[in-house]
């Protein structure tokens, strides 16, 4: 490594334990930068300012649970035909149903559909997009874009945006690999991701204590007059000492961060997780907790979390427990955006409700045509894809199957219906996550694919 990339990430080190030790302290964000500007200068304290990517949340149904999330969001010309053909999948009436106009095409909402509460131009866009790869993993959905990784791509455009761990992946779920994309900490469960925080304190700090025998003086200077600065700033109760090394600092900050990501008893209650949760959903609610708390503090800017992934061949041998499951899902899925929006971004001023990107995929979501044993075939082999893209992205279906058993795909360009070509769309429905994330920036998008999607994105 040259003296340069070294000074370069020492200098991205003491921007990311800037903002962890900030966030300990209870100081906020715009003290954070003062404070750098005074004692680290002008370039570091811009960087820590730079308008951040939107923040992700990747949500892998595999092993056929995305099948429960078309209990959320149907095909549209199924949901409508159901009252006349009972073996279809979509079990709510008319009456418990509503149809809105997306800005791209039109979605259908049901009693157990999460977001249903936000405006027709910030809904779920649904690509018909991948191949039916049940109990594979990863799907071509998502490494469509030159064997590249949604995942991925989505956190090497997040770089940008200096974090504590760039990236999350929960309970056996992949990061996979982008170029110019971080190494993602890897995790058993929800509570897992709040040790993450203490060693990732520790990293950062050794760094910083390297620079001093490095030739980086100045950032090591800076390290500890950021500290005194932040300490002196700080509105949670502490011990003001002076720290002799920067790993011993860090250590302190890392219990601090720990008791801020904590769960509480009251954060289950706001997501309606207790006894009778299913285990999966109740385990995504906990992850989900801490995701928001890791946002608000600038702590992370992605998480890769397993949604359910039990192969519901039985769903509707007991359709009242398989109808409890969905409303559980949509229960933590809501209550997640409900947090987030209580949370203001610090650098956008916006609500962090308005500064992420939602996906939810997986290997088969099964065939809309089948009751008795939910079986794992789709027509025309063909899959699907949710987007929550804040509001850049064309939203409602995208392409759909048919009641006849006829699968349509779409046209990235124009937005229209199209010949169903699953790997074409799949590597659409990247690019047009790439552009939610990174807040419409095409030129960005295209460091990895130059396909074009104007008539998908906003």
């Amino acid at each position: 490594m040259s003296r340069d990339q070294d000074r370069e990430l020492t200098r991205r080190a003491l921007i990311k334990w800037g903002v962890a030790a900030g966030a300990a302290l209870g100081v906020s964000q715009t003290r954070v930068l003062e404070i750098f500007d005074r004692h680290a200068g002008r370039g570091i304290a811009e960087a820590a300012a730079a308008t951040p990517m939107k923040r992700s949340v990747h949500i892998r149904a595999v092993n056929g649970g995305l099948a429960w999330f078309t209990l959320m969001w149907p095909h549209n010309a199924i949901a409508a035909a159901a009252g006349n053909n009972p073996v279809t999948t979509w079990p709510y009436a008319a009456t418990q149903t509503q149809k809105i106009n997306g800005t791209g095409g039109q979605l259908t909402l049901g009693p157990n559909t999460a977001f249903a509460s936000l405006p027709p131009d910030k809904q779920i866009t649904a690509f018909m997009a991948g191949s039916n790869e049940a109990h594979m993993d990863p799907q071509t959905i998502t490494r469509s874009v030159n064997g590249t990784s949604l995942f991925a791509i989505v956190a090497a455009l997040q770089q940008v945006s200096p974090t504590l761990i760039p990236a999350i992946a929960v309970n056996g779920t992949e990061l996979g690999s982008a170029p110019g994309a971080p190494r993602a900490a890897a995790v058993p469960s929800g509570e897992d991701i709040v040790g993450l925080f203490n060693s990732a304190a520790s990293r950062q700090g050794g760094l910083l204590e390297k620079a001093q025998y490095a030739g980086h003086a100045d950032l090591y200077r800076a390290h500890y007059e950021t500290l005194a600065a932040l300490n002196r700033a700080a509105t949670r109760p502490t011990t003001r000492e002076a720290y002799a090394t920067a790993r011993s600092a860090a250590a302190f900050l890392g219990k601090n961060l720990a008791a801020e990501l904590a769960i509480q008893p009251s954060d289950l209650m706001a997501y309606g997780i207790d006894g009778t949760t299913p285990p999966d959903v109740a385990a995504l609610g906990r992850v989900l907790i801490v995701t928001a708390k890791a946002f608000h503090l600038r702590l992370t800017s992605s998480i890769v979390v397993p949604g359910p992934r039990d192969d519901p061949h039985d769903a509707f041998v007991n359709i009242a427990a398989s109808n409890a499951k969905v409303a559980a899902l949509k229960g933590v899925l809501d209550a997640f955006m409900a947090d987030l929006a209580g949370r203001t971004d610090p650098i956008t001023m916006k609500p962090l409700s308005e500064d992420v990107v939602i996906t939810i995929e997986g290997d088969t979501p099964k065939t809309p045509f089948d009751r008795t044993n939910w079986l794992d075939d789709t027509p025309a082999n063909s899959n699907w894809m949710y987007v929550l893209g804040g509001g850049l992205l064309k939203t409602g279906w995208l392409g759909g199957v048919t009641p006849n058993q006829q699968v349509t795909g779409f046209n990235p360009t124009t937005g229209g219906s199209a010949p169903y070509d699953g790997d074409v769309q799949a590597k659409a429905a990247v690019g047009a996550v790439a552009y939610a994330v990174t807040r419409g920036d095409i030129r960005a998008v295209q460091d990895f694919t130059r396909d074009d999607i104007s008539g998908i994105i906003k």
